[in-house]
């Protein structure tokens, strides 16, 4: 009797839950990952030149449906399709951990993905079908046949564009009453997703083992640690420049000397990230792309100044 109490006990102790607990769908979404869309949306707001007075409504979904809808449900889709991979990189992921029992990965995606779909009803076509696109990159960029991700050019490409490019000029779309952004928004907008793919690459650095062993051909693993960090240094670099030059040509010298004054500081950044990718990858993400960012917000008002609004 007291073998069966004691055996029982175990038993009850290593259950799994049969559903997740609120903070480990939380975890899944990985909330420190919105910032990036959201900011790139109130890029394309503020590049767009529109007011924001009576639209207020429309820029709070955008800002929503960029993040904790669209973003979240990458987040969701990618955890649930590397499930293995992170079960040796992340042991303590919310999957593999068994925290999120079953598949309940797959249908906190799924959910996500529906009420994604749902809320960008409300931004009118073009937003309804930037969420379209975004969420087709989400799931492509994870999940078989496609499965962007187990190439490291296309994979961090997907990311670029659905986390900064997309989300722009979704921004834009928006405050224009659904009318395209004009196209020097649209060409920074393409300049930054290409930027932000060696942003992606960072991520990578943490991975290399399991990558290795489950055949995911990252930047990293192709390149080596050295090739790869000089790639990602690179793309983020040269778009920047071209930023730069851009601004200069339509006669806003003083918002391109500010992200000259940007990309000194990640210059010097980079050297250290470069020493050592392995160790400096999530120190150069916290410090390295926030200037990046800024960068973005910079031209934006650049753009806006070109409307005739304060700059």
């Amino acid at each position: 009797m007291l073998a069966n109490k004691a055996s029982s006990t175990v038993a009850g102790a290593t259950a799994r839950p049969a559903y997740p607990a609120p903070s480990a769908i939380a975890e899944l979404l990985k909330p420190v990952t919105w910032f990036p869309p959201m900011w790139a949306f109130g890029c394309g707001v503020v590049a767009s030149g529109a007011t924001l007075a009576g639209n207020w409504a429309l820029v709070i979904v955008g800002i929503l449906l960029s993040g904790p809808l669209v973003c979240a449900t990458s987040q969701a889709v990618n955890d649930w399709f590397d499930r293995h991979v992170d079960a040796i990189n992340e042991p303590q992921r919310p999957i593999p951990s068994g925290r999120m029992p079953g598949r309940w990965g797959l249908y906190v995606a799924i959910i996500w993905t529906l009420l994604s779909l749902a809320v960008s009803t409300t931004l009118g076509p073009w937003g309804f079908g930037a969420a379209v696109v975004g969420l087709l990159l989400a799931w492509a960029y994870s999940a078989p046949p496609l499965r962007l991700k187990a190439n490291g050019w296309w994979g961090c490409l997907a990311c670029g564009i659905c986390y900064e490019g997309l989300a722009w000029v979704t921004g834009g779309v928006v405050m224009a009453g659904g009318q395209s952004p004009g196209w020097k928004s649209l060409t920074l907008a393409a300049l930054y997703s290409l930027g932000a793919h060696g942003i992606m690459t960072l991520n990578d650095f943490k991975a290399i083992e399991g990558d290795k062993q489950m055949g995911v051909a990252s930047l990293p693993v192709q390149l080596g640690v050295q090739g790869a960090a000089r790639a990602a240094c690179l793309i983020m670099f040269v778009p920047q420049v071209v930023v730069v030059g851009l601004l200069v040509a339509w006669g806003q010298p003083w918002h391109a000397a500010g992200i000259v004054g940007l990309l000194a500081g990640q210059s010097l950044m980079m050297r250290r990230f470069l020493s050592d990718p392995v160790r400096h990858a999530l120190w150069y993400s916290g410090f390295g792309v926030p200037l990046f960012v800024s960068g973005m917000m910079v031209s934006a008002f650049a753009l806006r100044g070109l409307v005739g609004l304060p700059a």
